[in-house]
């Protein structure tokens, strides 16, 4: 060329040295290749795009596991990324080694990978060689570095031995790669097998339970806690005459045995064994030790984790009852899910308590008498928490067994954790939730200690919030009082009690919590058990935890949830149809005015799914009104039972006011001016019918509204 000529294009240059170009974008998974590229790669020497499935299917696997690592690597750095690739024919068979050079880029935005590059073929060298070695000498130090970055990390996020096994198995080591691996362990003074790979299912039965004292490196190494390499048959044969046999037939050439050591401890030994000779130079050999040391570091976590696993489903399991024996017209349903991290153990309990008193000519009074229902959550997710858990358990069992009602029974309690509190500077409270329940009546008794409310799902699937009186939590006050609340759980019905982990886990609040757990529970078909599936698994995702499970992860509090529900049945055995009316009952106290506002929720809730909502804020404005006269013109409590009866468009709702005044309401023309006196105004105005009706002590004041024809509400 003389001076003054035009340059050739870079292409052409590339071209005449046997030089392609490529272009990888990891955002949109394609590879532009040049001519010279595609030929290399085994393709038709013509410019093509391809896909990143197309370019992986003519390279060894090993050799892209590499490409991937030494990208992050040199992206990281702002470095040249370096690397020699195997190109596979469609048989796999290796045709050519070319070497890959390029400049990656990182785009935050994309989050994505960006490299042009060259592909020119080198000789390929016989593997384990010096002429091999010398071959990668160059990009040695850059792969093995990104190869233990890569090898660090997996294995740093295995959780358990098996995982340890498949990340090691799975390892590609740069320029040299073993094709059959072991993991030895140590029993007393004997070898175990921890994991192989590479092998058949039962080779490993020569090696299991070799004494220490054999002559094989393994037991060797855990003997000396000092490597062992043999880079030929020959040499392991002569240095272990007697197992060599053992080793002989999985016709190695190389083997490499290093302990695995924690903390100064020998606790096994890795194999890394190669189908050609390898004649372990340091720099190999500094890999191969980097290797074991961060597999003897994942294999003693993994094992330090599944000991804490273990431990903790035998203390749950020791702690946490079953729902025992069937109850004849009622299904029970329990989940727990305890906290992440530690020892998984928590302060959150269920349990079911037989209760005396049951038929006497009953072979088993739980099946035919009354039983408690027990829900509870100590303070904390420790040892103790879970400690203090046990003693309430046996507490409340002992209490309830000796026939106290469930007010008496949560004072006891109280009373006791207040005791054992005060003997430590540790003092803890719990909330609790005690029922009572009749199976052949479906009459509840609640005692109610700081814990959330229970919830009913109707026969219809309407849910209600179920507001129950309750005091403080247990042992805050030796001296605290626990009213008692009483209701009929129809059949069809269905009690929900929890902690407040189901209500509250995934950043949700009590309120925007309870409203995901109603969705939950108005929208599901199935039974008892599948429903307490469904709670658990949308608040906390796939759990195979229940109540005879092994435990799944949490990562925010304790989940305890029981489901008892009614079944609806003839005398005869048959299913009965679901009833045609719902109710709720609430009581008002005069000392508790802020139940008003509970009352008024209820009945929206019972009303959901009323067709007109003029109708329901007016149901709404005339029950606040009769129970505000009750608790300003009596000085007696107020019992509201509110109905939905009838079919969808045509349905009755009745509100009924309950008190024990002797005075029966009036009707009064309050002047403009005044304070009261619209009440019953109000109800003959707005009500579809209405009356007062007289009992022995008391009244009864009522009113009913009809629900328009879909379309006109």
């Amino acid at each position: 060329m003389r001076t003054g000529d035009p340059l050739p294009a870079v292409g052409d240059v590339l071209a005449s040295l046997a030089t392609g170009m490529w272009h990888w974008d990891t955002s949109t998974g394609l590879v532009a290749v040049d001519a010279e590229a595609a030929r290399l790669l085994g393709l038709p020497a013509a410019q093509t795009t391809l896909t990143e499935a197309q370019v992986r299917a003519r390279l060894h696997p090993v050799d892209w596991n590499e490409i991937t690592g030494v990208v992050q690597l040199a992206a990281a750095e702002g470095t040249l990324a370096e690397v020699r690739i195997r190109i596979m024919d469609e048989r796999g068979r290796i045709i050519r080694v070319v070497r890959s050079r390029s400049r990656p880029s990182y785009d935050r935005t994309k989050k994505a990978y960006e490299l042009i590059g060259t592909l020119q073929e080198v000789t390929e060298p016989t593997p384990g060689s010096p002429a091999g070695r010398s071959a990668v000498t160059g990009d040695w130090r850059r792969s093995r570095e990104a190869f233990l970055l890569d090898a660090g990390r997996a294995l740093a996020e295995a959780r358990s031995t098996a995982e340890v096994l498949r990340v090691a198995a799975g390892l590609s080591m740069p320029g040299f790669s073993p094709d059959g691996l072991a993991v030895f362990g140590v029993e007393a003074d004997r070898l175990t097998i921890i994991g192989h790979h590479g092998q058949r299912a039962g080779d490993e039965g020569p090696f299991v339970h070799m004494a220490l004292e054999t002559d094989y490196p393994a037991a060797e190494v855990v003997r000396t806690g000092r490597a062992v390499y043999l880079s030929s048959p020959q040499q392991y044969q002569a240095r272990y005459p007697l197992t060599w046999p053992l080793a002989q037939r999985f016709d190695r050439r190389s083997w490499a045995f290093l302990p695995l050591t924690v903390q100064g401890r020998t606790m096994g030994a890795w194999m890394a064994a190669f189908s050609y000779p390898v004649a372990f130079t340091p720099d190999e050999r500094s890999v191969l030790t980097t290797v074991a040391r961060m597999l003897a570091q994942a294999l003693s976590r993994a094992g330090t984790a599944e000991t804490e696993r273990e431990l903790s489903e035998g203390l749950q399991r020791s702690m946490m009852p079953t729902l025992g024996p069937e109850v004849p017209g009622m299904d029970l349903a329990a989940r727990y899910v305890p906290t992440g991290g530690g020892l998984q153990v928590g302060g959150d309990w269920y349990d079911m308590i037989p209760l005396p008193g049951g038929t006497s000519r009953s072979r088993d009074r739980a099946r035919s008498g009354r039983f408690a229902l027990v829900m509870g959550d100590v303070q904390g997710h420790d040892v103790r928490a879970a400690g203090l858990m046990g003693q309430l358990r046996i507490a409340l069992r002992a209490y309830a067994s000796e026939g106290h009602r469930p007010d008496a029974v949560l004072s006891r309690v109280s009373r006791f954790l207040h005791g054992i509190s005060a003997e430590s500077d540790d003092i803890r409270f719990a909330t609790c939730l005690y029922a009572e329940v009749d199976p052949r009546s479906g009459v509840l008794e609640l005692a109610r200690a700081g814990h959330p409310d229970p919830v009913i799902r109707m026969a219809d699937g309407t849910v209600l919030l179920r507001p129950t009186a309750g005091g403080l939590p247990l042992g805050i006050d030796p001296d605290a009082d626990y009213p008692t609340t009483r209701f009929t759980l129809e059949p069809g019905e269905t009690m929900m009690i929890c902690t407040d982990g189901l209500i509250e886990t995934g950043g949700h609040d009590l309120d925007t919590g309870w409203q995901r757990i109603r969705t939950i529970l108005e929208q599901h078909e199935g039974d008892t058990e599948s429903l307490a599936d469904a709670l658990v698994q949308a608040v906390h995702g796939p759990s195979s935890h229940h109540t005879t499970g092994p435990l799944a992860d949490r990562r925010e509090d304790d989940i305890a949830v029981l489901l008892l529900s009614r079944r609806r049945e003839r005398p005869g055995g048959e299913a009965a149809a679901p009833p045609e009316t719902r109710r709720t009952l609430l009581t008002v106290a005069q000392a508790e005015p802020e139940r008003v506002a509970v009352a008024r929720q209820q009945l929206r809730e019972l009303l959901h799914d009323w067709s007109s909502e003029d109708q329901v804020d007016t149901a709404v404005l005339l029950l606040s009104e009769m129970l505000t006269n009750v608790l300003v013109h009596t000085d007696t409590d107020a019992l509201l039972i509110a109905e939905v009866g009838g079919e969808k468009g045509e349905r009755r709702m009745r509100v009924e006011v309950t008190d024990a005044g002797d005075d029966l309401p009036h009707k009064r023309r309050p002047g403009e001016l005044a304070s009261s006196g619209r009440g019953l105004v109000l109800v003959e105005l707005l009500a579809d019918a209405w009356g007062v009706v007289p009992r022995g002590q008391g009244k009864t004041i009522w009113f009913e509204l009809y629900e328009p024809p879909a379309g006109l509400g």
